[in-house]
């Protein structure tokens, strides 16, 4: 299938073969659907060789492997990224063409993958995509999840989820593995047995229920190496399917329980957790995969090695957040528990193996479990906790004798709570931020004692992207003309090789050509736009854009209060002279997050206002992008113009939407957070537009109570006249209360909360004072042009494969493999 190799004609016939054996149909009669089901099969076809091969190589050389546990991999569709990563798209394509089957329209058939949500999920995606392109040996573990997330729809301004049906048409891609089936017990009670020969306690697990983990094994090519690793997910089935005898006996319910069990785990992405039964399922989820993929990964090992103490020679799992740490006593279980170690032999084996990236500093996020909840649920794992806890007290008190506050704050048992990070660092061997300004507000402020007392274990690993997805697959304009001006095409594997385009930086004739390519992408969004939400966008206008997850941090309700005093001011002074602007928002809210699904009803009540209002001549335009995932963020980053990158300073680890609007030329409007600061460094202060408190200015108000939004509410007209819209019925038909929750957040203490807790009104006037440099230098086209290439140029620092290698270098130590 790769190119030097590609047989068009052969290509050709299978596809027309598949699609008479899978549809019993012609070329001429099949749908889209069946075509997009045909190609697929084609292409598999040439992976699976080279799956087959690598897997090969691996059983010769038995490399060190590392599993990359995560609840979610934002993958996006694979049709186009395999075919980019094969170098084989433009053959395909061609033909494709000549079979009058058009590949754009094939790849619109394919549905993403509802397999994460945000930032961390796609994070792990980009990282599978660099470690096969590497020639490193890894496995991706995850959940082969039903549904997803949802699907959002928005309707009368809200969001509402909807099931989203991502399998209704099967994946062709997947390989169903059910030979390497785990089962996965839950609850049940602990039985001690002492064994008067050995003098060993052995514990055992009875009355429980389980269910069958079955692996999908869904395959990772690397770029043009014929290197291809493994996503394995993991689907649940039950143990016994249909329990005749209890029907038969009348119990219908515990003849179905069973199958019912296990259609749960795998129904949906993160179930709403702010109920018992949410955060009991969502516990039975993380446990599901872990403890799959680690009794996988021990058999794997086993196949070929007699001594477990080597393990660490071989495996190193990465736990990403704090979703799967309890990976850290699952894995002391099976040595314990299944392969019969001492406890120090099994300890010395899981502190070499585990290793924990934080991608958090929000106190929330750092999972924690209800005691009672826990121990009922994995009764033995808890008992494990238990003694890891005691241990490590021991020592907190050795070293800090007397200081009892320092055994609160670092004891993973604690006010009836099981805390997940503790766990993870007491653990792992290994402990990293995802920024530079993360790392060191985790190392000096969240989990400062744990770095006081082991210091060597924290490092920083700046997240990155694949520039395979997001430009040669993104942006396919920008990445020909890419390769044109640098005269070759290894940037695809060696991103540094962009500063190459800073020699352009002051050519009249390539500036032009780059905001053509701009003005392309922007027409193509727009179109989208028309298409999705029935609004005329001018693509002449700057298209700012705020794409990600919707949080209270991440201030999207900042970016709409702003728009709506930009607002004002155009209906206050239409004598003025103002730049065109299109806002563009897309994010999804989690269910069971009320304010945050306000803010979405919010900014699709501002775009009902202002897009309908034409006395001001479509000044300004609001777009709501409805379900907002990888195949659509594709087309809004190559069309971006700025990139809005606004959280509170000290809350964004670090971001990647960042790295994939600057990869695509778009500066960065944000504050000094996250990978923000080092997209800065990278590109100077001058390219692009910065405000706002800094991370230590948060922190020391934080410290100190916060602030007094009244201040600003009183003294800055612009700012209360915004605010009082939220409740004077301005942008809600009349009606005073639809916004009142988010008009109290910004000025009152709420729910035990500070008021304006985020600081969105500390902020607003610098906020918008830096919105009033981009449209001075949008107006420069020269400065503007300059300014978009030269983000293009500086994010060499950004690619996935750069992070990976610092991995590899300073954390994994894998052996790096050729097929």
């Amino acid at each position: 299938m790769y190119s030097p190799r590609f047989d068009k004609r052969a290509f050709k016939h299978e596809v027309t073969e598949n699609v008479k054996t899978l549809f019993r149909k012609t070329i001429e009669e099949a749908t889209p659907q069946q075509l997009y089901q045909a190609v697929s099969y084609a292409v598999k076809e040439a992976i699976i060789d080279d799956w087959i091969a690598t897997q090969r190589t691996y059983d010769k050389e038995d490399p060190k492997m590392v599993y990359y546990m995560s609840m979610e991999f934002l993958l996006g569709r694979a049709l186009g990224n395999n075919l980019i990563n094969m170098t084989a798209y433009k053959e395909v394509k061609e033909a494709l063409d000549e079979l009058g089957i058009d590949l754009n329209l094939l790849e619109d058939q394919e549905p993403d993958p509802a397999l994460g949500n945000g930032g961390l999920g796609r994070l792990a995606a980009c990282f599978l995509d660099s470690l096969a392109t590497l020639g490193y040996a890894a496995y991706g573990c995850g959940i082969r999840y039903r549904y997803g997330m949802f699907k959002q729809k928005i309707e009368n301004g809200y969001q509402v989820e909807k099931p989203d049906n991502w399998l209704k048409n099967g994946n062709p891609f997947e390989l169903r593995r059910p030979e390497y089936a785990k089962e996965v017990r839950f609850g049940g009670n602990i039985r001690v047995e002492y064994d008067d020969k050995t003098g060993k306690t052995h514990f055992v697990q009875e009355n429980y229920e389980s269910v069958l983990a079955v692996p999908y094994d869904y395959p990772i090519v690397g770029y043009n190496n014929h290197v291809v690793n493994t996503l394995r997910i993991w689907d649940a089935e039950p143990i016994v399917d249909f329990q005749l005898e209890s029907f038969d006996r009348g119990d219908y319910h515990k003849a179905v329980e069973q199958q019912n069990l296990a259609k749960n785990i795998v129904e949906v992405l993160y179930p709403n957790d702010n109920h018992y039964a949410g955060k009991e399922l969502r516990l039975k989820q993380q446990y599901f995969f872990v403890s799959a993929s680690l009794q996988a990964a021990v058999a794997k090992y086993k196949r070929k090695h007699d001594d477990l103490m080597k393990l660490p020679e071989k495996m190193v799992i990465q736990m990403n957040d704090t979703h799967p740490t309890v990976a850290v006593a699952e894995l002391m279980r099976i040595l314990l528990d299944e392969e019969d170690l001492g406890w120090n032999e099994a300890w010395e084996i899981t502190t070499k193996v585990c290793a924990y990236t934080n991608h958090t500093i929000m106190a929330e996020a750092l999972e924690k479990w209800p005691i009672d909840l826990f121990s009922r649920l994995l009764p033995r794992v808890y008992q494990i906790i238990q003694e890891i806890d005691r241990r490590f007290l021991i020592q907190v008190r050795e070293q800090y004798p007397g200081d009892e506050n320092k055994v609160r704050k670092m004891a993973i048992l604690r006010d009836g709570q099981v805390r997940m990070a503790n766990m993870a660092i007491v653990a792992g061997f290994s402990v990293n931020g995802v920024a530079r300004l993360h790392t060191e507000i985790l190392k000096h402020q969240e989990l400062r004692d744990f770095y006081e007392m082991m210091p060597q274990k924290f490092n920083n690993k700046t997240n990155g992207i694949t520039q395979r997805r997001f430009l040669m697959h993104g942006n396919p304009l920008l990445s020909d003309w890419v390769t044109e001006k640098l005269g070759t095409k290894d940037w695809a594997t060696d991103l540094s090789l962009m500063s190459g385009l800073k020699k352009w930086a002051d050519d009249k004739e390539a500036l032009k050509e780059f905001m053509d390519i701009k003005y392309r992408n922007k027409e193509r969004l727009a179109k989208y736009i028309l298409e999705h939400n029935g609004v005329e966008v001018d693509p002449r206008s700057i298209f700012d854009v705020q794409v990600k997850r919707l949080h209270e941090y991440k201030r999207q309700l900042l970016n709409i209060l702003h728009v709506m005093y930009l607002y004002n001011q155009i209906k206050e002074h239409p004598e003025k002279s103002f730049y065109p602007r299109t806002f563009i928002f897309g994010a999804k809210a989690s269910a069971g997050y009320i304010r945050a699904k306000q803010i979405i009803k919010l900014i699709n009540s501002v775009a009902e206002v202002v897009n309908n209002d034409r006395s001001i001549n479509g000044k300004l335009k609001v777009v709501f992008i409805e379900d907002y995932k990888v195949s659509n963020a594709e087309i809004i980053f190559a069309a971006a113009d700025v990139s809005e990158q606004i959280s509170t300073a000290s809350k964004e680890a670090s971001g990647t939407g960042n790295m994939k609007f600057m990869l695509n030329g778009a500066p960065t409007l944000g504050t000094m957070d996250g990978a923000n600061v080092e997209i800065v460094e990278e590109v100077g202060i001058e390219n692009a537009f910065i405000f706002g408190l800094s991370s230590d200015e948060v922190i020391n108000f934080e410290n100190n109570g916060g602030y007094d939004p009244y201040e600003i509410y009183n003294g800055d007209p612009d700012v209360r006249r915004v605010v009082e819209q939220l409740v004077d019925g301005t942008y809600s038909h009349g009606d005073h209360e639809m916004y009142r929750d988010l008009y109290n957040s910004l000025l009152k203490p709420t729910d035990g909360n500070r008021a304006d807790m985020y600081f969105i009104l500390k902020d607003f006037r610098a906020y918008a004072q830096a919105q009033e440099r981009v449209e001075a230098a949008y107006r420069d086209r020269d400065r503007w042009a300059k300014m978009a290439l030269l983000n293009t140029a500086c994010c060499g620092k950004f690619s996935s494969d750069r992070t990976i290698r610092e991995y590899v270098d300073e954390i994994w130590h894998l052996d790096h493999i050729e097929v």
